[in-house]
């Protein structure tokens, strides 16, 4: 028994000086909500009260050595097969979000912090946290807003305040029809109007290009779906989340994020015009429910855009529809054409 403990102790030694003394650091420091490493080597630090800030760097071999040594301590493996580890630090406890090549381009992972102290409800009423009756009123005011801000404006202009609202945009459109182009351009906005955002990639051929600093592409490669992305990416403190085409039962978890806390993505799917994107997304979401989700894709979905081929000009395509998700009801789908 004697012995077994000095070997944790020894695992959990190794694990600390591999994670090193900046990240060491950062977790024994109070404020820290998570500690993050990027694909780039770059190391990034939430605060309470605090946007993400860069901290330090990570060598690729360091990561994966702590990787090695994390799985180790709790009996699994990381690898070329098994690229995703999820698990709890056995240092403290911390949530450990860890992904390695092909699903990134280099090693990435995401430590989020145990809470260090608890919120009774009598400070969740007097820090205003608590949803009052007016406050379940915002969500249909803000589209209200959005849909008399846009209204009458030119289709870039409409783009771009989706963008800074902070709105999910959906791109259909027949194959090579320029979806995967539009969303780049839509991810160069993002750079232009918010560029501190922490964006998460998710796609199976790696097209979409993203100048955000803070940004991880993932893959979905070989045994890891484009379902198993979405589920890690949640753990990796996404600001936005971006697939760059929605396929099978992914699209309710997407939706789920974009509907909970991760508003201000983009995603691509096929379909031949605005308001079959939308029906689209309903037999993919059926893919991993029985249950009707109209009411989730009218409030996850606020903008339509759908490209198509246009041999007659030069760039032989042409956005033909730009529509504002109203809502749904009496069985349709409420789109505002603008």
């Amino acid at each position: 028994m004697v012995e077994l403990e000095q070997v944790v102790i020894r695992r959990n030694e190794k694990l600390v000086r591999e994670l090193g003394p900046l990240v060491t650091a950062c977790l024994n420091d109070s404020r820290t909500e998570d500690v993050l490493l990027n694909a780039d080597s770059t190391l990034w630090i939430k605060r309470t009260h605090s946007d993400f800030e860069v901290v330090g760097k990570m060598t690729n071999a360091q990561a994966l050595s702590a990787f090695g040594t994390i799985a180790a301590i709790r009996n699994t493996v990381i690898n070329h097969e098994n690229p995703i580890l999820e698990t709890e630090l056995p240092t403290d406890g911390s949530r450990f979000e860890g992904l390695i090549p092909p699903v990134v381009r280099q090693p990435v992972f995401a430590i989020r912090q145990r809470p260090r102290s608890i919120f009774t409800l009598t400070d969740y009423e007097a820090k205003g946290i608590l949803t009052t009756k007016d406050d379940a009123l915002n969500r249909q005011r803000h589209r209200d807003q959005f849909i008399e801000l846009v209204r009458g404006k030119r289709h870039v202009d409409v783009i771009r305040i989706a963008v800074e609202q902070r709105k999910n945009i959906l791109v259909a459109g027949s194959t090579g029809s320029g979806k995967t182009t539009f969303i780049n351009a839509v991810l160069h906005e993002l750079t232009l109007i918010n560029p501190d955002d922490r964006v998460l990639i998710i796609e199976d051929t790696p097209e979409l290009q993203c100048n955000v600093r803070n940004s991880v592409a993932l893959l979905a490669v070989g045994r890891v779906s484009m379902l198993d992305c979405l589920r890690a990416c949640m753990r990796l403190k996404p600001t936005r989340i971006v697939v760059g085409e929605v396929r099978g039962a992914e699209a309710l978890s997407m939706l789920k994020a974009w509907n909970t806390g991760h508003p201000g993505g983009a995603a691509s799917v096929h379909a031949n015009d605005a308001r079959s994107a939308l029906i689209r997304l309903e037999s993919l979401v059926a893919e991993a429910t029985a249950a009707p989700q109209q009411q989730l894709i009218a409030e996850a979905v606020n903008v339509v855009v759908f490209v198509d081929n246009e041999p007659t000009i030069k760039a032989a395509r042409k956005v033909r529809e730009v529509a504002v998700v109203v809502g749904y009801r009496n069985g349709a789908y409420e789109l505002e054409y603008v």
